[in-house]
């Protein structure tokens, strides 16, 4: 069902057909089926050879074509991962394999091969609505096994195609329950939902899920867009929020800083110093100090503060 945003739609991507099971080429019972004719035409001249009536190589001709056309008929194999299905007169009769087997032809059919090794099947849901009405686009994957062949030939027309649908029913459900956010963060918790509701609708098959897992979640691109902004925003805030609490963490600092100092007038004119000489070690460094902080400073005005500073560099140059 094809839709716009209003509407659900669904997309099968695994395999639904029998096909591959029904497709068995009979070897053994093709080389028996020529070796047998082969036998036959030998017969048919050793009888010619030895003058025999006519009504006898007629008998031998058809014996040998009957012989040879029941073992290719009769004759069957299955796969190491296989059993065959065999209904007598149109009832179940019994499960045949993996290896030979051999059936009654005409009386006896083999209605399905059966496939016991994990499958995979690809599903998806495309313009689905969440339960906040976004329009999702998910592709999952189901890994499932048939545990009981007569169930699964007895019970269901077509299970590879059953099993499909109904894991893409379920999808469409769990998307409807489901807000984005949720989808987005949340696949482990989907898988768990989807492995459950599926496995409850194929136990009766004879299938059971072993897991689901969600591939790929694509939103509309708009809203793609929408979110990404949102995120830059949430980031700026956070990075506003970071620097506020640093310039509280300074200015607590500052202040623990300034009631040390006004203890101790000559730790702040060490400091101021230690400061000063640090701005003049640069090469080209020019530092202007207030002339109001020269004051309170003690120390002489601006030009013995520099003096001293640049006698201290040229000490520590000869060193």
């Amino acid at each position: 069902m094809s839709t716009k945003y209003g509407t659900q739609s669904t997309s099968l991507k695994g395999k639904t057909s029998e096909g591959g099971d029904q497709a068995h080429l009979n070897g053994p019972a093709l080389i028996l089926f020529f070796v047998i004719e082969l036998i036959g035409v030998g017969g048919v001249v050793l009888l010619d050879t030895l003058g025999a009536a006519e009504g006898w190589i007629i008998l031998e001709v058809a014996l040998t074509a009957l012989i040879a056309l029941y073992f290719l008929l009769a004759l069957k194999i299955a796969r190491q991962w296989e059993k065959a299905v065999v209904l007598r007169l149109g009832k179940f009769q019994r499960l045949a394999g993996p290896g030979i087997f051999w059936i009654i032809p005409v009386i006896d059919t083999l209605a399905n091969w059966i496939d016991h090794r994990v499958m995979v099947t690809p599903f998806s849901a495309e313009k689905t609505l969440t339960q906040d009405t976004v329009p999702v686009d998910v592709d999952a994957v189901l890994f499932w096994l048939v545990w009981d062949a007569e169930k699964a030939a007895l019970e269901v027309a077509d299970y590879r195609a059953a099993i499909a649908w109904a894991a893409q029913t379920a999808l469409r459900e769990i998307i409807g329950q489901m807000s984005l956010a949720d989808i987005l963060v949340g696949r482990a918790k989907m898988d768990a939902e989807l492995q459950k509701i599926i496995d409850e609708r194929t136990t009766p098959w004879g299938i059971t899920v072993q897991s689901v897992e969600i591939r790929d979640v694509v939103i509309p691109q708009d809203l793609e867009d929408t979110m990404s902004r949102q995120a830059q925003a949430e980031r700026e805030r956070q990075a506003r929020v970071i620097l506020g609490e640093s310039e509280k963490q300074i200015a607590h600092s500052f202040s623990e800083a300034s009631q040390a100092y006004i203890n101790n007038p000559t730790a702040l004119h060490l400091r101021a110093m230690n400061m000063l000489f640090e701005g003049l070690k640069e090469k080209g460094a020019l530092v202007i100090v207030p002339s109001s902080a020269v004051d309170t400073m003690n120390l002489g005005g601006l030009s013995g503060i520099t003096s001293l500073a640049q006698s201290e560099l040229t000490r520590q140059a000869k060193e």
